[in-house]
This record gives structure tokens, C-alpha cells and sequence, in this order.
């Protein structure tokens, strides 16, 4: 008779499971709950228990840790001396696994969690018997997802699961292992207060597959956090349109980044090509939305609008005139559904939270060959008492908010970044150049008229004092920037020599 042993805590399906499997003649072995649940139904369970001769202890902590399971589960049948060593000590094999481990992952999501009760449901028994398992793969079938029970049960009607099947399955077994402790090793760092481990595991899970990358020819996937994704793009209800592609979701992503500058008023962002083109705060939406849109009404086309408002009809009307790939916003009302989705390819998401400044502990990751880099994530505040007036004159009131309004902007922008903007609103972004002159160029030009009373934002500090030339040139009345260039006191003279007030941060902000 073959054996199967069968312990779950996500019962998804796991009765008319073993109904099949006992059907096809598998004593099944269990253990608490799931011995339970499937005795209740009427399937006979042999206890681990009565196959160990030893009771389950400590709580539930050892029941399945015994050598009359783990040598059922790793003697390879082609071994004659596993097989007479098995029939020495009176050991049955076993020849399928049914496991999916305890809920660390929905235990810790809980509000009110503590550490006792994280700890106790970290699963010991269950990776073990799966690893062991998944290693004698060609000789065990191991089950760790009920999506895969159907594949089991018509490999045994036609005799044995196929040999591909069994290895997708081993392989599915050691992904998920080691998702289930890297989560636990990043949710026990994060209770010491996170930082860099000399060790660094990471999971995600897969959300969706995409068609394509940034480009057709390239395959792709989106894959979220398994925890704290409140506020982010992954955890967005789509309500309407197709799906995201990459770029969609890259694009949003920085819009999101870029909204939660601007916590506690109504702001819209648009980004196009991974880079602000528009971003404008107001009384309300709608006016957040016209600020945003006229600052580029070009480059807003075909782009992303993220709003930290409910989209209501009149910012729906005005959105619907144009051609935009994604809205973003916490809620939409049901006149702006009606209005936006009269637009076939329009993707609406519906994310609360959206606006809200991200949990504290969120790094920054980026892939290089090889390797990966890992940081801190750029959202801190600009602390006010650390700003310098460095020139003659002195910002006005008025200079001041847009210094502060551009300086959140331009963050997000990409190095070397420049951003003309007045006190709600960009009126130039000057993104991703080589030099500080050419981001500039950029800038004054996007921003035409709008660029007189404007102020300058930068990135980091002016190497010379040519970008100054540039702002006066243009009519900029104020300048804010990090400072620290052996130069910086031709860029004060200069704006001395034109009455352009400038403040320094002592903060840089490379986007790259």
C-alpha cells in the first residue's frame, strides 16, 4: 500500500483531495487539525503518532521530527541498501508529502501581533518533511500549493505522477522554502530596527505576468512585497482598462513616490518616460489637476496622473479630453467612473493610502550585474532650520514656498536634475542630462513665459556659475540647491550681481 502523509494549515480543497488519493488505495498519515478535519469527513487517518511510537509534545513543536518518517521520505527506491536498511528498522516509505506551513506571513500582517506569537508560528516539521521530500523528488511526490493537487491526482490515476511533474514540484517546494524564511529573517530585522544583514534574502510574489518589458522583444513579470504594500502599487485595485504593462507600472511607481511629497493638500503628479512632467497642488483636485497638466501639456500626454484626492467629474472631464495611460487616485466617484471609462484603454487604480508618506524602514534596491545595491530611501524632510540664505537678498515669503515646492519636485526627477517652478505648480523640468547646463536648458525652455518669477531647483550643487547666468537669463528670481562646490562662491557673487536670492540645504538628492 503507498503511503501519503498530509498536514496543512490552508485546508483549501484538502478533503476532496485525500477522498481521491485514499480512493486510490494511499493510507494517508496526519497529524492535529488536519487528522481532524479529514476524519470528520469520514477518510481514515493513520496518527503520526501510532507510526512513530512516540506522542506528539511541546506543545505541537515535535510531531512529525523522527526517523520513521524522514527515512520513509528520503530512501531512494533505486538504493537496495536504503530499501534493506528501510526493511531492517520496520520503516514504510512514504511516498507523497501534502504540507503547507504554518501562517507566519498572516500572523505578522495581524496589528496586534507580538513577538511570542510570531515565533510560534514559525513551522519547523513542515520545511522539513517538504525539503526532504523535494530532494527524493524522483522517488516523492511533494505537494506544497492545493493549485497543484489536480496534477497529482491524475498522475496516480494513470499510475505514477510524471517525472517533469514531480521536478516542477520539488523545484515550487524550494522557492517556497525559502520565501517562508527569508520572510521571517526580514520580519525578525525589522524588530531590531532594520539596517544592512551581512546576508540578504528577499521575496516577492507574483502578482501578475506582463506581455512584455520595457520593449517586446524583452519577457517580464510584476512581483510584490509580501508584507507592509499598504500605499504602493501593488497593493492597487484596477477598475478599469487594460492591463499595466512594465512601463505603466515603472512609470506610476515614481509618480506614487513623487505624491507623497505632498501629504495634507490636493496634488497631482503626471510623469512621463519614469520623470515628472507636471505637478501642481491646489484647493482642490481639479485645480491640483489644470496646474499639473498646463505646466507640460505636451509631455502629460500619453502619460500617468496620480492624485492624492478622490477624482470627481470635473477632474474626470478634464482628464477624458486627452489621451492618459493611468489614473491613480484613493477613490474615484461613481460620475468620474462613468465619465473616464467611456475611454476603452484607460486604466483607473483605485489605491488608498496612496498619498500617504511611506512606512518607516523602506530601502531602495537596485539590480546591477552582478550584484545589488541597497539604501536607505530618500524621504527626508528638509529640516528648516538648517537652510542658509547665502546671497544679499534674502527669499521672499512667496520665493520661499516655490523653493520648497521645487526642492520636493526635483528628488524625484532624474540626475542631473533642474525644475522651474512657482508656488504650486512646476513650470519646467529638466531631467537625466550629463551636465547641469544642459538640465537646465531643458527646463527654461519647457517652461517658456512661465519661466519669468519662476524659481530654480537643483539637485546638487553648481559646479560653475554658468547655470546662474542661465536662471537670471531667464528671468528666475530665486534659486535653492545643496551647495558644497569649491565654487560655490562664484554662484553666490553671481546671484549677488543679479539680486537673485539663493538658499542652500547641505542636502543632495541624485536620482539615477
Amino acid at each position: 500500500m503507498r503511503r501519503a502523509i498530509i498536514s496543512v494549515s490552508d485546508k483549501t480543497g484538502i478533503v476532496e483531495f485525500s477522498k481521491e488519493i485514499a480512493a486510490l488505495g494511499f493510507e494517508i498519515l496526519s497529524t492535529g487539525g488536519t487528522a481532524k478535519t479529514l476524519t470528520e469527513a469520514g477518510i481514515a487517518v493513520t496518527n503520526v503518532s501510532d507510526v512513530t511510537g512516540f506522542p506528539e509534545c511541546l506543545d505541537g513543536r515535535v510531531k512529525t521530527l523522527h526517523p520513521m518518517i524522514h527515512a520513509g521520505i528520503l530512501a531512494m527506491r533505486s538504493n537496495q541498501e536504503h530499501m534493506d536498511t528501510l526493511k531492517t528498522l520496520g520503516v514504510e516509505p512514504i511516498d507523497l508529502v501534502v504540507i503547507n506551513l504554518y501562517p507566519f506571513k498572516a500572523t505578522v500582517k495581524k496589528p496586534e501581533v507580538t513577538l511570542e506569537d510570531a515565533i510560534e508560528n514559525i513551522d519547523i516539521g513542515g520545511p522539513t518533511m517538504l525539503r526532504a521530500a523535494a530532494k527524493n523528488w524522483q522517488d516523492v511526490a511533494v505537494v506544497v500549493d492545493p493549485a497543484d493537487y489536480a496534477t497529482v491526482i491524475d498522475g496516480f490515476k494513470k499510475g505514477e505522477v510524471a517525472r517533469e511533474d514531480k521536478f516542477k514540484l520539488a523545484l515550487k517546494v524550494f522557492e517556497h522554502t525559502a520565501a517562508y524564511d527569508s520572510l521571517i529573517s526580514s520580519w525578525l530585522r525589522k524588530q531590531i530596527g532594520g539596517g544592512m544583514p551581512e546576508k540578504l534574502s528577499l521575496t516577492f510574489e507574483k502578482v501578475q505576468s506582463l506581455r512584455y518589458g520595457e520593449n517586446p522583444h524583452q519577457s517580464a513579470a510584476f512581483y510584490a512585497e509580501p508584507l507592509n504594500t499598504e500605499g504602493t502599487l501593488a497593493a492597487a485595485k484596477q477598475l478599469h482598462g487594460k492591463e499595466l504593462s512594465f512601463n505603466n507600472i515603472n512609470d506610476t511607481n515614481g509618480a506614487i513616490d513623487l505624491l507623497k511629497e505632498f501629504e495634507g493638500q490636493p496634488c497631482v503628479v503626471a510623469v512621463k518616460h519614469a520623470n515628472p512632467c507636471g505637478v501642481g497642488t491646489g484647493n482642490n483636485i481639479y485645480e491640483a489637476y489644470t496646474k499639473a497638466h498646463d505646466a507640460d501639456p505636451v509631455s502629460i500626454y500619453g502619460g500617468i496622473v496620480a492624485a492624492n484626492c478622490e477624482i470627481d467629474a470635473a477632474t474626470a472631464s478634464e482628464i477624458a479630453k486627452i489621451f492618459i495611460e493611468v489614473v491613480v487616485a484613493p477613490s474615484f466617484s461613481a460620475e468620474a467612473v462613468e465619465i473616464l471609462t467611456k475611454k476603452p484603454n484607460i486604466r483607473l487604480l483605485e489605491l488608498p493610502g496612496v498619498g500617504n508618506k511611506p512606512a518607516a524602514g523602506r530601502v531602495d534596491i537596485k539590480k546591477v550585474g552582478g550584484g545589488l545595491l541597497v539604501q536607505d530611501y530618500d524621504y527626508p524632510d528638509l529640516n528648516m532650520d538648517e537652510l542658509k540664505v547665502v546671497t544679499d537678498r534674502a527669499p521672499t515669503e512667496a520665493e520661499l514656498k516655490a523653493m520648497l515646492f521645487g526642492w520636493k519636485v526635483v528628488k524625484h526627477v532624474k540626475s542631473n536634475a533642474i525644475v522651474l517652478c512657482k508656488e504650486d505648480r512646476t513650470t519646467g523640468v529638466g531631467p537625466g542630462q550629463m551636465n547641469r547646463v544642459g538640465a537646465a536648458d531643458i527646463a527654461i525652455k519647457g517652461a517658456g513665459a512661465e519661466a519669468a518669477g519662476s524659481v530654480l531647483a537643483s539637485d546638487a550643487f553648481f559646479p560653475f556659475d554658468d547655470s546662474v547666468e542661465q536662471a537670471h537669463a531667464a528671468g528666475v528670481t530665486a534659486i535653492i540647491q545643496p551647495g558644497g562646490s569649491i565654487r560655490d562662491q562664484d554662484s553666490i557673487d553671481k546671484c549677488n550681481k543679479y539680486g537673485i536670492a539663493m538658499v542652500f540645504t547641505g542636502m543632495r538628492h541624485f536620482k539615477h
